[in-house]
Parts: structure tokens; C-alpha cells; sequence
């Protein structure tokens, strides 16, 4: 073996779930550029593996693992094969997300809102899962949940997203205080407006819009030095401060006539 070849399976590993596009394919550059290795997940593995080519980055550096976290079996064998094939890795992130209306008066829609929380939710966790004791052992590692400034109030047609998001927000709080001890972090980052395929269709104003790149040279050094609860960009956290502090009443009428997040089947094919 010689020195490069030792150089790289010296160099961190992070996991990446939801990497194919958007906010996971921008951590995934950004850990990169900084020597990191790369386990990346998605239910698009041509898409990331064709990304990584373009990126000149081969298997010593990257591997891909095809897998939806909605398939809890299907995410914790991934989780499994990047412990066996590449080691455990230091930094984990649970970025795959679902944004999308609903009207809960429609039938269909509940089956959507149970996407939602598979996805948002009980994904991340998922995601988690197999990482917990081997980090718990080493005591040390970084489990990073990526939740949304839509977990702060509620919208119009987004209570779905709200309410997944909003779960997000307690269940890593939770698991961060009970990892604690074990030496284990977990890091709840909460973006803005950051322009993706989730945002693009969206019907409101969308503040301090940053690009997925912008956010990810900034979630950097906040998940390095394992920041417990961070909002990106950082003007928005005076808006999630505000919004917190506002009556429910004062709310009520500010949030009037707000366009609604689009419904599946409002969206364009």
C-alpha cells in the first residue's frame, strides 16, 4: 500500500442521504474540496454516480448506495454496507427530505401526508440507526438531522411539511441529550429558503435566499464544531426569533392570504 493509498483511508468519512441534487449533492462537493471520503445515498444512485464522474472523484474517494429512506430496511443495509466497505464514518447526515402540499379535506392527500413523515421523520431515523452503537463504542461522531425554518409555525397547505419538520426539530433535541454522555453529537441544522427542486415552486416570497452551495460552505464548520441548533443562513434566525415571539392572533392575520404550498397534483409534470 502506498502513501496516497493510505493517505485516503486515513481521510474522514462523511454520509450523505438524499445526495443526488439540491442540499446533499452540495454537502457532498463541499466535503470533497476539503479531502473528506463520501458514502452517498439516494434512490437515483446513476444520477450521483454520473455526478461524481463529472467530479473526477473514483471509488477510492466515493461510493454510492442505492436506496430510498423510506425503505427502513433498505437505508439501515446501506448504513451497514458503508460500515463493512468503508468504515464508520465520522460525520452522518440525514438530508433527504420531501416538500409538498396538502389539503387535508382530500383523500389522497393523507396518503401523502404519511410520505411525509416516512420520509422526514421516521427516514432520519432510519438513517441513524446503524451508526448509533459503533459511535456510541468510539465515542465520537456527528449525526446531523436537517430540519427547515418551517418547523417554527405553521402555513397554508404546508401542514405536512410543518408538522414533519417540527418533528425533526424535537427528535433530534431528543436524541442529542441522549447521546450526550456517550460522547456522540447531534447537530439540527434548520435552512432558509435555499433554492432546490423543493423551493422552486413555491407561491410565497422566499427571504434571504441562498444557493445550495452558499449553504453548505456555511453548514461546514457548523456541524465540525457540533453547533446544537443552527439556523442558514444566519439573517433568518432573527425571522425564526421573531415568528416564535409573535401572538398566535397577531399570527393569524400577518399569515392571511399567504399562497399555499402546491398540492402533487398542482405541480407541472
Amino acid at each position: 500500500m502506498n502513501h496516497d493509498q493510505i493517505a485516503r483511508e486515513r481521510s474522514p468519512l462523511v454520509f450523505i442521504t438524499g445526495a443526488s441534487s439540491g442540499i446533499g449533492q452540495a454537502l457532498a462537493a463541499a466535503y470533497a474540496q476539503e479531502g473528506w471520503r463520501l458514502a452517498l445515498v439516494a434512490r437515483r444512485a446513476d444520477v450521483v454516480q454520473q455526478w461524481l464522474a463529472g467530479q473526477g472523484l473514483g471509488p477510492e474517494r466515493a461510493a454510492v448506495y442505492q436506496a430510498d429512506v423510506r425503505d427502513t430496511d433498505a437505508i439501515v443495509a446501506a448504513a451497514m454496507r458503508c460500515l463493512v466497505e468503508q468504515g464508520l464514518p465520522l460525520v452522518v447526515i440525514a438530508n433527504a427530505g420531501l416538500s409538498v402540499g396538502i389539503d387535508t379535506a382530500e383523500r389522497a392527500d393523507l396518503d401523502v401526508l404519511r410520505e411525509l413523515y416516512e420520509t422526514n421523520v421516521i427516514g432520519m431515523a432510519a438513517t441513524f440507526h446503524a451508526f448509533i452503537r459503533p459511535m456510541r463504542l468510539a465515542r465520537s461522531g456527528t449525526l446531523v438531522g436537517v430540519a427547515s425554518v418551517a418547523a417554527i409555525r405553521g402555513l397554508p397547505g404546508h401542514g405536512g411539511y410543518c408538522g414533519s419538520k417540527a418533528a425533526v426539530v424535537a427528535y433530534c433535541e431528543s436524541l442529542r441529550v441522549e447521546l450526550r454522555a456517550d460522547g456522540v453529537r447531534v447537530v439540527t441544522l434548520v435552512p432558509g429558503f435555499v433554492d432546490t427542486p423543493l423551493t422552486r415552486g413555491n407561491r410565497y416570497p422566499m427571504p434571504f435566499l441562498i444557493a445550495p452551495g452558499d449553504f453548505a460552505d456555511r453548514a461546514l464548520p457548523l456541524i465540525a464544531r457540533g453547533a446544537r441548533f443552527a439556523v442558514v443562513p444566519w439573517p433568518m434566525a432573527w425571522v425564526v426569533v421573531g415568528l416564535r415571539l409573535l401572538p398566535r392572533a397577531l399570527y393569524d392575520r400577518l399569515i392571511a392570504g399567504r399562497g399555499r404550498k402546491q398540492r402533487r397534483e398542482d405541480t407541472p409534470n
